[in-house]
């Protein structure tokens, strides 16, 4: 299976999930905004944003489970340091046969490349942030967090939804 067509839309979606700017109210629309698709889905998650290091948002819905918060913590570090979504850093090292702790020397511990958070990029301004979706298998994480942004960015979810 080819990892291409993923990859660049994954890139596409980088490109165009622009924030015009992001801050505490956006936080909680966009953290309230993921629980509602959740909800809809009958699918408990775990939801956290952060901004310049702070966390802004954290909700971990009835039905998950400690382990979910962990998991957020782990990809989102792989956010902050990589300024990639977690999904695309994953798919991007299977595709080259490579890990995070073999390239870059980082403890599985602290960091993960398993989809679900995704950077916060304000226009002008670059990566500000991560939201991290946790709980779903790693691309529906990924694609919840998206269709999020999608629909705040005002770009419809269908023009960079993963095929």
């Amino acid at each position: 299976m080819s990892l291409s067509p993923d990859l660049a839309r994954l890139a596409l979606q980088e490109q165009r999930l622009r924030f015009k700017h992001f801050d505490g109210d956006t936080a909680w629309t966009l953290g309230n905004r993921i629980k509602a698709l959740a909800d809809a889905a009958g699918t408990p998650v775990t939801v956290e944003i952060r901004v310049g290091g702070h966390t802004v948002f954290f909700m971990a819905m009835a039905g998950t489970q400690p382990a979910n918060a962990d998991w957020a913590r782990r990809k989102r570090n792989t956010v902050e340091l990589m300024h990639r979504s977690s999904y695309r850093v994953g798919l991007e090292f299977a595709r080259d046969n490579n890990t995070l702790e073999a390239l870059m020397g980082l403890p599985t511990r602290d960091y993960c490349a398993h989809g679900g958070a995704v950077p916060l990029h304000v226009e002008g301004t670059g990566v500000v942030g991560v939201v991290t979706v946790s709980g779903l298998p790693q691309r529906d994480d990924h694609e919840m967090a998206v269709a999020a942004i999608a629909e705040l960015c005002s770009v419809p979810v269908a023009e960079v939804a993963l095929g």
